[in-house]
């Protein structure tokens, strides 16, 4: 597997639910936890290994070094209940963030990525610990690009623009696909805060309402966002 820069996140490493997207495809079950253990290098031939016959736990790695490790998860709670498109697009517009991104060529939400170079997603608030982004992808996407748009957003439900983080666990399942052009909601919610680990959850909507793909996730506050890739 390589990752490519196109799709990085922080500086020089790989976008965390890009990272796991990529991952969770290799694991034939519809829900998988992916947990990040080193910071995804960009541009590297890295090694996917099988850790039981089924396929349902494999390992990503640098050399000898862990970067991630995939294994059968569940989601418990409910999703995200949706805004309307028009409000998501309201809610963008009070995202930012360009003088103090701490990621601002995030394949995902940073602002310094071109249009169709970068997703561009813009979570802003609509309620206390809440965030909406309007999505409407050009193509049809791949399933690794759905966990992309279900990782940022559970980032900016908190202040991460005032104390920075980055994804260190998340729990994705992906029902479906948006189409080309479609007008799709993405939604993140700050649930509660345990030291430096941040629980959040994320869900993606299609514009009929339905469901598309929803992630829970444990992002970690760092201390310096500019030595985080090592």
């Amino acid at each position: 597997m390589i990752i490519e820069r196109r799709f990085q996140g922080p500086d020089g490493t790989g976008n965390g639910g890009y990272v796991a997207g990529r991952l969770a495809g290799r694991v034939p079950i519809d829900t998988v936890t992916v947990t990040l253990r080193r910071p995804p290098p960009l541009d590297t031939g890295l090694t996917v290994t099988a850790e039981d016959e089924r396929g349902h736990h494999v390992r990503l790695w640098d050399g000898e070094s862990l970067i991630a490790e995939a294994l059968a998860g569940a989601i418990v709670v409910p999703p995200i209940a949706p805004v309307s498109f028009e409000e998501a697009q309201d809610a963008a517009e009070k995202f930012r963030t360009i003088g103090n991104h701490p990621f601002p060529r995030c394949f995902v939400c940073g602002p310094l990525r071109e249009p169709g170079d970068g997703m561009r997603l813009e979570p802003g608030p609509v309620a206390d610990g809440t965030v909406a982004t309007p999505w409407v992808p050009e193509r049809v996407p791949e399933r690794e690009l759905v966990w992309a748009a279900l990782d940022c957003p559970g980032g900016w439900s908190f202040d991460v623009a005032g104390r920075p983080a980055v994804l260190g666990t998340m729990t994705g399942q992906v029902m479906d696909v948006p189409n080309a052009g479609e007008r799709c909601v993405v939604m993140g919610l700050a649930r509660s805060r345990e030291g430096r680990k941040l629980h959040a959850a994320t869900a993606l909507y299609g514009a009929d309402g339905r469901l598309l793909g929803r992630a829970e996730q444990i992002w970690i506050e760092i201390d310096d966002p500019e030595r985080f890739g090592g």
